[in-house]
């Protein structure tokens, strides 16, 4: 998946839509634990440099993507909130109790 390299052809495809689905990607990326493979930090400069020429506004860019960073790790701070006492006691997944304690201080 290399959206960040496809970025000008989804801009030339979509247009303004642009703008949602980088919303999304954004989204996914912070927002869902097992999304990391999703290029985000080489999208962002992506959509900087494509701003830069003026296919995106830069004002609305930063404020959908700053947007889409916020909802999404609030999102993943309330997955663990209430999933996460389940999700460390499953005896198949190799995270221990222990672990999240030290982490926890």
């Amino acid at each position: 998946m290399h959206i960040d390299v496809h970025l000008g052809e989804i801009i030339a495809q979509y247009g303004t839509l642009s703008y949602l689905i980088l919303f999304v990607i954004i989204f996914i990326e912070t927002g869902l634990v097992f999304t990391p493979f999703l290029p985000g930090d080489s999208l962002l400069f992506a959509a900087g440099a494509f701003a830069a020429l003026g296919s995106f506004n830069i004002v609305l860019l930063f404020f959908l993507l700053w947007l889409a960073a916020f909802l999404g790790d609030t999102v993943n701070y309330w997955i663990g909130h209430f999933f996460g006492e389940k999700i460390i006691s499953n005896p198949k997944l190799p995270i221990k109790k222990e672990h999240i304690d030290k982490t926890q201080g």
